[in-house]
This record gives C-alpha cells, sequence and structure tokens, in this order.
C-alpha cells in the first residue's frame, strides 16, 4: 500500500532510539507470551490448595491467553485515543496488580478474576502498543527488528518458568505471585521508553497544526491523503473490505488452531511413548533453545533486499514446514525421533513467529497497523480458543495422540498453502490490469494520489518509486481491493499544501492574436 513506502528524509529512523524501544518491545514481548505459561509452574499447589482439578486450574492460564488476544480491538482504540506511552503505563499497573491481587485469593473464581482477566488486559495493553511504536522506528531494518522482538517469547518463557519454581520452593505460591505481580511492574519502565518518534530537526514543512493519529501514537502529520485513513476514527474497521488483509486473517485462524497443539501436547506425547519424565520435559528446552536462535536469524534473512520482497511466500514456507513437520512426528516413538521434530518444529515455529507481525504491516501500513493488529488478534483469540481445547477432548475420547498430530499438521500446512495461492493470484492480476494513465510505474490510483499529495506537501520533487507491487509480496493482493482500483476521471487530488503553488497562476496559451493588438501595430 502507498503508506508502506517512506519518503526520504521522513521515514522511520531505522536506529537511534529506536533500539531501545526495540529492547522494551523484546521484554513485553516475552513477559506476553511467556508469562501465562509459566504460571503453570504453580498448578499442582492450586489445585491442592483450592481443591480443584488440573482443567478448571488450567483456566488460568487460559483465560490470560484469552485476553491477550481477544482485546485487540480495545487496545487499538485506546492507542487511537490516547497513544502508546500512557496506554502501556496503566496496562503495566495492571498487570501487576492482577497477580498481587491473586496472592490474595481464597477461592478459584477470584484467581480468574485477577491473574486471569487484569494480569491478561494488562499486558495485552502492553504488547499491541510495543509492536506498533516498533513500527514507527524501524522500517529498512523492520524484518530484523521483528525478529529480535519476538525472540523474546522463548527467552522469557525458558527464564520465567525456573524462576516460578523457585518462588515456589522458597516463598509457596502466594509469595511466588506476589514478587512475579513485582516483577511486571517492569512493563512501566518498557512503557516510559516509547517516545513518540520526531521528524529531522528544522523540517517544519512536513507537519500541519492538526493532529492526526497515527500508528498508535499522536504525532503532528502531514494531511491525510485521498484514500488515507480518515481523521478521529478510533478503530479502522474499513480495512476488513481489502482482500489482502482478508487472505491474511484467514491464514491466521487456519493457523492459529494447529500451532499450538504439539508443543501443548509434547510433553505427555514423549510420556507415553516410553519416555521418562525429565528426558521428555527437556523436549520443550530444546523446542525453545532452538525458536531463541531461529527468530532473529529469520528476521535478518527476511530484511535482505532480495528476500524482502518475497516475505510473503517465506511466511506460507514457514506455515507449510510446520505442518510438515507435525505430519512427519505423528508415528515418532524414540527419544532421537523426538529431538529431530522438536529442532524442525523450533526452526518452524521461530520461522512463523518473525514473520507474522512483518507480512501484516506490509499489507496494511503503518497509520492501519493499531486497528489491524486489533482485529487480527482477535481472530486469533477465537483459533486459540477452538484449536487446543477441542485436540484434549479428542485425545481423551480417542485415546491416541496420532490423528492430533495429523490434524494440527494439515491445519497449518492448509494455511501456508492458501496464503501462497492467494498470494500468487494476486500477482498474476496486477499484471493483467494496465496501468494508470500518468503513471510510467504502473500504480494504483490512490497510491499515485498519495504519492503526489505527500511530494506536495514536503516540498520535495523526488520520492521513492511505488510500482506495481513485488512479487511475493501481499501487497499484490492490493489490486483485488477496492482501494486499488483506477481512480475514477472525476476523482481529484487532495487540495496543494503549499500556498506559493496554490496562488501562482497557471499559463494559459495564446492560440489567437489579440485584435487591438494588431490593429495598434498597423497605426
Amino acid at each position: 500500500m502507498g503508506a508502506g513506502c517512506p519518503r526520504r528524509g521522513t521515514g522511520p529512523p531505522d536506529g537511534g532510539w529506536g533500539w531501545a524501544v526495540l529492547g522494551a518491545c523484546f521484554v513485553v514481548t516475552g513477559f506476553a507470551y511467556g508469562f501465562p505459561k509459566a504460571v503453570s509452574v504453580f498448578f499442582r499447589e492450586l489445585m491442592s490448595d483450592f481443591g480443584a482439578g488440573y482443567s478448571d486450574t488450567a483456566w488460568v492460564s487460559s483465560i490470560m491467553l484469552a485476553m491477550l488476544y481477544g482485546t485487540g480491538p480495545v487496545s487499538s482504540i485506546l492507542v487511537t485515543r490516547f497513544g502508546c506511552r500512557p496506554v502501556m503505563l496503566v496496562g503495566g499497573l495492571l498487570a501487576s496488580a492482577g497477580m498481587v491481587l491473586a496472592s490474595f485469593a481464597t477461592r478459584l473464581l477470584e484467581l480468574y478474576l485477577t491473574a486471569g482477566v487484569l494480569t491478561g488486559l494488562g499486558l495485552a495493553l502492553n504488547f499491541q502498543p510495543s509492536l506498533i511504536m516498533l513500527g514507527l522506528y524501524f522500517e529498512r531494518r523492520r524484518p530484523l527488528a521483528n525478529g529480535l522482538a519476538a525472540a523474546g517469547s522463548p527467552v522469557f518463557l525458558s527464564a520465567l518458568s525456573p524462576l516460578g519454581q523457585r518462588l515456589l520452593e522458597h516463598f509457596g505460591w502466594r509469595g511466588g505471585f506476589l514478587l512475579l505481580g513485582g516483577l511486571l511492574l517492569h512493563c512501566c519502565a518498557c512503557g516510559a521508553v516509547m517516545r513518540p518518534p520526531t521528524g529531522p530537526r528544522g523540517d517544519r514543512a512536513a507537519v500541519t497544526e492538526e493532529e492526526a493519529e497515527a500508528g498508535g501514537t499522536r504525532l503532528r502529520l502531514r494531511e491525510t491523503p485521498p484514500g488515507g485513513r480518515a481523521r478521529g476514527r478510533l478503530l479502522d474497521v474499513a480495512v476488513c473490505t481489502e482482500r489482502a488483509f482478508a487472505v491474511y486473517v484467514v491464514t491466521k485462524f487456519l493457523m492459529a488452531l494447529g500451532l499450538f497443539v504439539p508443543a501443548i501436547l509434547l510433553v505427555n506425547y514423549a510420556k507415553d511413548a516410553g519416555v521418562p519424565d525429565a528426558d521428555a520435559a527437556f523436549l520443550l528446552s530444546i523446542v525453545g533453545f532452538v525458536d531463541i536462535v531461529a527468530r532473529p536469524a529469520c528476521g535478518a534473512l527476511a530484511g535482505l533486499a532480495r528476500l524482502r520482497p518475497h516475505v510473503a511466500y517465506l511466511f506460507s514456507l514457514a506455515l507449510l514446514a510446520n505442518g510438515l513437520t507435525d505430519l512427519g512426528s505423528a508415528r515418532a516413538r524414540s527419544y532421537g525421533a523426538l529431538v529431530a521434530f522438536c529442532i524442525a518444529f523450533g526452526l518452524s515455529y521461530g520461522m512463523v513467529g518473525a514473520l507474522q507481525f512483518e507480512v501484516l504491516m506490509s499489507v496494511v501500513g503503518a497509520p492501519r497497523f493499531p486497528s489491524a493488529l486489533g482485529l487480527v488478534l482477535l481472530v486469533e483469540a477465537v483459533a486459540v480458543l477452538i484449536g487446543p481445547p477441542s485436540a484434549g477432548r479428542l485425545v481423551d475420547v480417542l485415546k491416541s495422540y496420532e490423528i492430533i498430530f495429523y490434524l494440527a499438521g494439515s491445519e497449518v500446512a492448509l494455511a501456508g498453502l492458501f496464503l501462497a495461492v492467494a498470494t500468487h493470484c494476486g500477482l498474476h492480476c496486477s499484471r493483467d490490469i494496465p496501468p494508470v494513465p500518468g503513471s510510467e510505474s504502473g500504480a494504483s490510483g490512490t497510491e499515485d494520489a498519495e504519492a503526489e499529495g505527500d511530494s506536495e506537501a514536503e516540498g520535495d520533487s523526488e520520492t521513492l518509486p511505488v510500482g506495481v507491487a513485488d512479487p511475493g509480496s501481499l501487497e499484490a493482493l492490493q489490486v483485488l481491493s477496492p482501494q486499488s482500483r483506477p481512480a475514477e476521471p472525476e476523482a481529484e487530488v487532495g487540495p496543494r499544501l503549499d500556498p506559493e503553488l496554490d496562488a501562482r497562476p497557471d499559463p494559459e496559451p495564446d492560440l489567437e492574436p489579440d485584435p487591438k493588438a494588431v490593429q495598434h501595430a498597423a497605426q
């Protein structure tokens, strides 16, 4: 989309304070994904104190994850209204308060409301704004930044689980919850780091007196060009009408149905195959270690000049590899085969984690990313609440893990194939559509309007070229969207922002001589 092409001198800094933002995003991502899983080390003590079963106690983590994914639109609205920094500060306080209050719980329902709802909401209010701010600070190095930030999930999961076990041994589950609540206050420090980016010094032509909220922060930006996001809209649901975004949402839904199932069932699957308990638990550590290396490595790989235009195909390849890994492991029985599965699964899982938000940013652009991310997380929450619980019920009924691995692998592989085919079809459609008159590069009418409006606002005639969508990118699917069709003849480009250009009259050619001037010359 046109919003995804920054102009020279006014784009994201790709460094500087952005590295501090990246570090904060690393910490927030680690808490968001690692904390709900790390809380599971307290389940046995909770079951003993409250006299509940494992399934009832496990709802604490399930509610926390449901809040993390399901409150995406709420987080988008708050970010658009107040900005990233205030939302993250409040989110850090809520996450910490939830764990502190949970340490005083006397019933399981109170744990659901405090550790589940309150802490989950606080983590959600930190996770989404951090990704939005990361997209504002990085453009050229954005794949690498996304990969490094995503590495926080396996790092924190590997660290929080042993820490929780140590806290449980020394202070009990109540003292452990209290100390973990204090640890979550680091989210407030991460929120304080999220300073909105500013343009180059002295470049006052790039801003107007009117405030527009784009990318989740309250910035003083140029006037929104035609086809851009409307001012004052808290949740841009119009992004749902774009077919490229719809393709991404369907892909994420299919992916979430089966992506997390193997990791959840892996330990019990290994134990049923006759693997000792200690060795079975170490399998998850193997997945985590490979995941730590795979995410930043894949982010750096996707940032290469030759591969970045094909990021959608790379993402579909990662999904296909993950699905085939699940299918191949369905009959694994020996410990060596399970170790090989963990290595392959960790590699493909890390690739998926590093690329998923990079693809979304390339589809919708920075201005629409807050709303798009919230809607995607909401859809993913539905899939997460369907996939793993259904897999657990099937295991109880069938008494076998083989069919579960086949189903999970088929769902993830189908997501990869669907994305690859949709991207390929969108690319061929983009080649069939004739270029818009007056555009040598064949860009869509909306992109031309955005490029012209931005270049006139900046007073800079030199912009980065906006051409036909790159092969292998989901932007190729934008030719199927209403926003990217050729502009109607009556559509006008937005008003000029330079008063001197507006005041300058257009020269009119003199096709016929003036009769009075001819008569005067004859006399």
